[in-house]
């Protein structure tokens, strides 16, 4: 089997994030999809929830599938997976993925507001100053940045909108 060039293959995985952020949007929530990929196959997706009616700041898209992966091949080797996102995860699901030793982190458009991928890994504590995350950005930018313009322009579902990040999303 010939293996996709790596660019090739991060737009391949993000626009099954994409499909997954369409059906949040779908629902009115925060367009955030997410899908995890082990040895080039999708092993778990999420999806942003609870961004409307009561707020639950837990129900990340990139949460709620390392939840899914975990519930469902808990003896994965974290270090051979590549988390793609529409949006830069926070330092919540960042930190999430620094916790659990995640390879690799694809997303597609920047958090200038809560984006936690610039933490600078040594200077955290012992256990966790060694960890090694690549991070990969900007891969379908204008796809997710399109996504949520939309969610900022309906009116719909009005978590984040009179942020930085809505400004600056909707100034594109």
């Amino acid at each position: 089997m010939v293996r996709a060039e790596p660019q090739a293959e991060h737009e391949k995985f993000m626009a099954l994030a994409l499909a997954e952020a369409r059906q949040a949007l779908d629902r009115n929530e925060f367009p955030v999809g997410c899908v995890v990929v082990h040895a080039g196959e999708v092993v778990a997706t999420g999806a942003r929830q609870h961004s409307s009616g009561r707020v639950n700041e837990l129900d990340h898209a990139e949460l709620v599938a390392l939840r899914t992966l975990f519930d469902t091949a808990p003896e994965l080797d974290l270090t051979a997976v590549t988390v793609y996102s529409t949006m830069e995860p926070c330092l919540m699901c960042y930190a999430t993925m620094v916790v659990n030793n995640v390879g690799t982190v694809v997303y597609g458009y920047e958090d200038v507001m809560g984006g936690g991928t610039s933490l600078v890994l040594p200077s955290l504590a012992p256990l966790y100053a060694d960890r090694r995350i690549t991070i990969v950005s900007r891969v379908l930018r204008p796809q997710c940045l399109e996504l949520f313009q939309r969610f900022f322009r309906s009116g719909a579902n009005g978590y984040l909108h009179d942020s930085l990040l809505a400004r600056y999303t909707l100034d594109q």
